[in-house]
């Protein structure tokens, strides 16, 4: 283990050193220096969700060169992702491939792939720290390159699609030990209005989800009023009902008369309460048990209109072992109606919250033929509550 503590220590130490656009050649010659690894490469999602994109060592030190693609359907690296667990399978020759997972604090960056010469469980096993780190270095890295982004764009975006995207959080999951967290949206050809947050701090869990009016640019422009209005009084430590009074008062002043629906939560990570503000946003879903129900409550105006009230804070009943859906209409809407939304979370309750998402996500673009005529928002939350003696996270999800 001493030798595994320097050789992590070294990685860590050569990817500070190094550019941004050369971490996947210091890790790739860390593991070469190591274990004698050969051809090394990172490999990620792409933003649709379908196919594996894989950035070599040369493809990284190429600029302009298109990283190779690969089916993620029913590939060794579908089922890493899935599982989080290392594989490794006989490769070409006297090689064996390995591929294990790029995890940090359960949000799947993607999976790292190597053949080595010989392999031990002690290599293995730090094969596994090794990409862990990778983890860390590229969360660090990708505020400083494009190199990711452009790797992940197998489509070309729209100006809309574009705003939208960098709205969102930087990671589309999340774990700790009271919770996992995982989310996704899906674009439509002509709509760009939906949008998710969430955040963690000491002590709470903040999430939100919400839908403006408009079409293309003028409902990402609105997309970005909501979200910034809410962060903004939520980092000023403003309680839920003032986060949405301001992002009210922001759609008053500034959104030209257009609404937006939304749903703004705070889960206290003791287990003494969780709230919800509901702006005219459809119910959420919760699982207990094995049943789906609709939690129902009271629903407040719209964002954008003058509310005779303030908007109310209503006590979300949620209970260890829960599975809670935020969604925007768009994952029921026209064709996607046909989607059984409550039978995939039933039948994806034993997985990870990731694959509920991806699996509601390939249903409703499968059900709109891949052009969905208003965004598909999702925000799915397994609730564990206080954890004193924590728990066995998986891969790279440790808090």
């Amino acid at each position: 283990m001493a030798n595994d503590r320097v050789g992590l220590a070294e990685l860590l130490a050569a990817a500070e050193d190094a550019a941004p656009v050369a971490s996947l050649d210091t890790v790739a010659h860390n593991l070469r220096e190591r274990f004698g690894a050969q051809y090394v490469a990172f490999l990620f999602v792409d933003i649709v969700g379908r196919q594996m994109v894989r950035i070599s060592e040369e493809a990284a030190s190429q600029q302009g060169r298109r990283a190779d693609q690969i089916p993620l359907a029913g590939s060794v690296y579908d089922k890493v992702l899935r599982t989080q667990k290392l594989v490794q399978e006989p490769g070409d020759g006297h090689r064996q491939r390995v591929v294990t997972p790029v995890t940090n604090r359960g949000d799947t960056i993607g999976v790292l792939e190597l053949f080595l010469p010989q392999t031990t469980q002690e290599v293995l096993k730090q094969i596994q720290e090794a990409a862990h780190a990778l983890a860390y270095i590229i969360v660090t890295d990708r505020r400083f390159t494009d190199l990711y982004h452009w790797g992940q764009r197998t489509s070309p975006l729209s100006l809309a699609a574009e705003i939208q995207r960098q709205l969102l959080p930087s990671a589309p999951s999340c774990e700790a030990a009271e919770f996992a967290l995982a989310c996704a949206l899906v674009p439509a050809d002509s709509i760009a209005g939906d949008t998710y947050d969430y955040t963690l701090d000491h002590d709470t869990l903040h999430l939100s989800v919400t839908d403006a009016m408009g079409h293309d640019v003028d409902a990402s422009l609105l997309a970005t009023l909501l979200v910034n209005a809410s962060r903004g009084a939520r980092r000023a430590e403003k309680g839920l009902a003032e986060q949405a009074r301001q992002t009210n008062q922001a759609m008053l002043d500034h959104g030209r008369g257009t609404l937006a629906t939304g749903q703004l939560l705070r889960i206290a990570l003791d287990g003494s309460g969780a709230q919800l503000v509901n702006a005219g946003h459809p119910w959420p879903l919760r699982l207990r048990d094995g049943t789906v129900d609709e939690v129902r409550l009271t629903v407040d105006l719209p964002f954008g209109v003058h509310a005779p009230a303030p908007y109310r804070i209503q006590d979300l009943d949620l209970h260890p072992g829960d599975r809670l859906v935020l969604y925007t209409d768009g994952i029921q809407e026209r064709q996607a109606e046909s989607v059984d939304l409550p039978g995939i979370i039933r039948n994806t309750a034993g997985e990870h919250p990731r694959e509920m998402v991806r699996t509601l996500v390939q249903a409703v673009t499968d059900a709109c033929s891949g052009h969905l005529a208003d965004d598909a928002t999702v925000v799915c939350l397994d609730w564990q509550g206080p954890q004193p003696a924590g728990r066995q996270a998986q891969a790279g999800s440790e808090k």
